[in-house]
């Protein structure tokens, strides 16, 4: 699917070129919503920590047992937990200090999870300054998923076009492998980056490596080597669907932008954005990324004042004719598989056509 930057807009009204996203920040900045919130932080975090203490505390006390699984399963829900900490850090949502959020992130990122902060956030940044823009957004730019029929068609051989033409069946079995993924693209990532201080680089490498070397030392000193195995087949692959599943319904399937359009920022990230309804727990689940594009338009709001800036945002869409994309966490996914499946269609002629 392509865009432009009329695609899904609405009525037309006057355009107010670089006006129209300063009138609602005004709105939001009178409302007191991008003031932090150190409470709510304080409190998510000695939870989430405290959670995260008494999962592997119950781990070491059951020992080399079957019923471990679950316990990886309760981790794969921490361990996620955990790491929308180091996204909302990395925002700069939880202090003020950007030393602070550095340091907040790196321990929920590097040490807890293991993944690689500094790696993640210059990813993430150029994710959100063009999201879903062919040749500008790295999310999209993977070899795993075709995102448009184009980068589909580019895909004429081999295993690149058995996945293209395959993706939507293959969608969920794929994100078990993510975690996996993301800790090999952290290391490279930090072995290669010209972006991150030296300095900097050997304080994250040495962060994972203590992580790494701490979560294997633990598992083989409690369980079987058998049984370590499949703890980390269950806990690293559940962690990895937790995580794609709670990102895969902000953009996939709304509109990519072909390489050289160019729009104005509120309308790029709004109509490239979805919205996922629910109350508190699904706030909870998706770790706000249900309120895509209000993290969008504000990266930097704390989690907890997405919901409140909703209205405001809705508002300000329908004022300007900006199409405003929100539906239930079901039809998010259906959504993402249908433009999935559409996207490799080409490749499967004997099928389709």
């Amino acid at each position: 699917m392509t865009s432009t930057e009329d695609t899904g807009s609405g009525p037309k009204t006057p355009r107010r070129r670089g006006s129209e996203f300063a009138v609602l920040s005004r709105a939001v900045s009178e409302h007191g919503l991008l003031r932090r919130r150190r409470g709510h932080y304080a409190v998510r975090i000695t939870i989430t920590l405290s959670l995260l203490l008494a999962a592997w505390t119950a781990f070491v006390l059951i020992g080399p047992s079957w019923w471990q699984l679950v316990t990886a399963a309760v981790l794969a829900v921490l361990f996620t937990q955990t790491a929308f900490i180091g996204h909302d850090a990395g925002h700069g949502q939880i202090a003020e200090n950007q030393r602070t959020n550095a340091l907040i992130g790196r321990i929920h990122g590097n040490l807890l999870v293991g993944l690689a902060f500094g790696w993640w956030v210059d990813k993430h940044d150029r994710h959100h300054a063009h999201p879903n823009h062919e040749g500008r957004d790295p999310d999209i730019a993977g070899a795993a998923l075709a995102f448009s029929r184009e980068q589909a068609l580019r895909r004429r051989r081999g295993p690149g076009r058995w996945l293209a033409r395959s993706q939507a069946w293959l969608f969920f079995p794929m994100l078990l492998l993510e975690a996996f993924h993301l800790r090999v693209a952290s290391v490279r990532g930090i072995l290669r980056s010209t972006s991150l201080p030296t300095r900097t680089r050997v304080a994250e490498g040495a962060l994972l490596a203590l992580h790494t070397g701490g979560y294997l030392t633990v598992l083989l000193l409690t369980l079987t080597p058998l049984q370590a195995l499949c703890f980390v087949l269950v806990h690293q692959g559940l962690f990895g669907l937790y995580m794609g599943c709670s990102f895969a319904p902000n953009h996939k399937g709304m509109p990519v932008l072909e390489e050289g359009t160019r729009t104005g920022f509120l309308r790029r990230q709004v109509l490239t954005s979805r919205n996922v309804r629910g109350g508190p727990l699904t706030d909870l689940v998706l770790g706000g990324l249900n309120y895509q594009i209000e993290h969008h338009l504000f990266p930097s709001m704390p989690r907890p004042n997405l919901r409140r800036a909703r209205p405001l945002v809705r508002e300000a869409c329908e004022r300007f004719g900006i199409a405003y994309h929100e539906t239930g966490v079901v039809r998010s996914y259906a959504e993402v598989l249908r433009h999935l499946h559409r996207v490799g269609g080409p490749l499967r002629p004997e099928l389709e056509y």
